[in-house]
């Protein structure tokens, strides 16, 4: 791995190609081990945000710019042999480091594009120096000036749709059956025939389909309405009940590209929804503004694969 010296700049200056290595005797400089670029985002060259509330990854340099001729990107020097690939296998594959990896990462990302537009780049895309960075990201400019001017002005929302286990109990009890009624030998309270049991159990059955067919098509309304206040939509895989639990079953999970300006609109919009009978034992989650990580793909634009 060629050997990078970690800067002394200021943590907003903007950071010009550098050719010459900083001697040993300047700040910031130990003459000991090697570093990497690690790039957070890409911006314009103009981008004045500021970083103050992101500081990176621990154990690495200031955040600075570093100038792309019309673009610059976010990055942070960082130890090489701490972002090496083996290092970093054994580091995300830990939950808790992974955590905190994405957490730093997505810190610095969120500053950036609250200034101004920005694309994200993935987690750990590192380069051996500013020097890669040009090659990899100056090389694809006009890929990421259109990716740029896509996502000025407009913010990612992410809208998830959930069939909750309440609802669906509800819907699914069979008018005058009791809880736990099982067949008995004969008539007699609390004993029915065991036909007349697996009836009741089908029936539940049809009701639980009915309700969920019904969540289905109110998740339809959902994307419906939202759709028509965005400019883009990357609907993604429902996650499993290990993350929204055992009494939701998530049916639903788009990201949206929205206007900032109508985030207003988004909400009145989600507040109408939420209060229709049609969405009874059905809940709407929405989070943002983020990123536009769906909306622009940084590594790609880079030319990894």
């Amino acid at each position: 791995m060629n050997s990078t010296p970690r800067p002394s700049a200021d943590p907003l200056s903007d950071t010009e190609h550098r050719s010459d290595p900083l001697s040993e005797s300047e700040p910031g400089s130990d003459g000991g081990g090697s570093w990497a670029t690690y790039v957070f985002a890409v911006c314009r060259s103009d981008h004045r945000g500021s970083l103050d509330s992101a500081r990176g990854h621990a154990g690495g340099g200031p955040l600075r710019r570093l100038t792309l001729g019309s673009l610059c990107a976010i990055v942070q020097d960082v130890p090489a042999a701490e972002f090496s690939e083996a290092a970093l296998r054994e580091r995300l594959g830990d939950a808790a480091e992974l955590e905190r990896c994405a957490r730093a990462h997505h810190g610095v990302v969120t500053a950036a594009a609250a200034g101004g537009p920005a694309v994200p780049m993935p987690l750990a895309t590192l380069y051996l120096g500013d020097e890669r960075v040009h090659a990899a990201i100056g090389e694809n400019q006009e890929r990421f000036r259109l990716a740029l001017d896509r996502v000025t002005g407009r913010a990612e929302w992410a809208v998830k749709v959930h069939l909750t286990q309440t609802g669906t109990t509800a819907r699914s009890a069979a008018p005058g059956t009791p809880e736990g009624t099982a067949p008995g030998p004969g008539p007699g309270p609390g004993q029915v025939s065991g036909r007349a049991y697996l009836d009741r159990l089908r029936s539940r059955q049809h009701l639980r389909e009915q309700h969920r067919e019904s969540a289905l098509s109110a998740a339809e309304r959902v994307d419906v309405a939202v759709r028509e206040l965005a400019v883009g939509t990357v609907p993604r895989r429902p996650h499993g009940p290990e993350v929204t639990g055992k009494d939701r079953t998530q049916i639903m999970n788009t990201a949206y590209l929205i206007a900032e300006d109508r985030s207003a609109e988004l909400a009145a919009t989600i507040g109408r929804l939420r209060a229709s009978p049609e969405f009874n034992g059905v809940e709407i989650d929405i989070s943002g503004p983020w990123a536009p990580y769906s909306f622009t793909d940084g590594g790609d634009l880079a030319g990894h694969p």
